[in-house]
């Protein structure tokens, strides 16, 4: 008696081989983070306009994001094809070690970018008195 093992879904598969072509680079979208990142802690040291620190917490940002989506890539690649269609798959698939490898650099990258979001990026502050005159017409 034979049992034969179902075969992946062709979207598993074409969403596989897109995760592996975006995760060849994510080396390259790292580097880039810790130079905006290098970039954004010169400008803390040295200015003090707000506009200043916005523009490269915005860069690191959106350096983060790219190399989040890399490492997320990576990530399901790592727990292997069969994981895109079955639950159980992904929970195995972080149980290796590899799996492990990944699932840490996606969160340590998640924290970098919302520490990013909620410490070092300032605020957009309007002038004192504008707050309630912004949604009101003369």
């Amino acid at each position: 008696m034979a049992f034969f093992r179902p075969r992946v879904s062709r979207e598993a598969e074409v969403r596989y081989h897109a995760d592996q072509e975006v995760g060849k680079s994510f080396p390259e979208l790292l580097r880039k983070a810790r130079l905006a990142e290098a970039a954004l802690r010169e400008v803390q040291a040295t200015t003090t306009s707000s506009a200043e620190r916005r523009a490269a917490a915005l860069v690191l940002d959106k350096a983060l994001t790219e190399a989040l989506r890399a490492a997320e890539a990576n990530q399901r690649v790592a727990f292997g094809v069969r994981s895109y269609d079955d639950r159980l798959r992904r929970r195995k698939g972080r149980a290796t070690p590899r799996g492990a490898e990944w699932t840490t650099e996606v969160e340590r990258l998640r924290t970098l970018r919302e520490r990013n979001r909620l410490v070092d990026m300032p605020r957009d502050v309007l002038p004192v008195g504008t707050a309630n005159r912004a949604g009101t017409t003369p």
